[in-house]
């Protein structure tokens, strides 16, 4: 399923719209970027290949993993990936979908979650 950039843009930004405000109010230094595909960096830090991309990545330090006494790094980023997304999905229902999965999946990274933790919850 193709979808154009901005109508995957504005996807996007309804499935942050739709995180509650007391976890949209923690990402205030969270920037949610949208990329067509991964760079081969991003595939080589979480050990993925370009054939078995991720639908999105959260590149920056966990919530729990910050002290009063860590670095402050701008941004933290959530990234979501268009390609992979659009191959995994045959309708817009699904897609729709799948982008606001990945979203809250990268959120949930974010917040200190675990991929384990993440697949109890149903967001692996």
């Amino acid at each position: 399923m193709k979808m154009s950039a901005k109508a995957f843009d504005r996807a996007v930004a309804r499935a942050v719209e739709r995180i509650p405000a007391e976890i949209r109010d923690l990402m205030e230094n969270v920037v949610v970027a949208v990329r067509k595909r991964p760079t081969q960096e991003m595939l080589d830090a979480v050990g993925m290949t370009a054939d078995d991309p991720p639908l999105g990545l959260y590149w920056g330090e966990s919530l729990l993993e910050r002290s009063s006494f860590s670095p402050v790094q701008y941004p933290d980023t959530i990234f979501v990936f268009q390609e992979p997304l659009e191959a995994m999905c045959e309708t817009l229902a699904e897609l729709e979908r799948e982008i606001e999965i990945t979203v809250v999946h990268e959120v949930a990274h974010f917040l200190g979650m675990d991929e384990d933790r993440l697949a109890d919850l149903g967001y692996a």
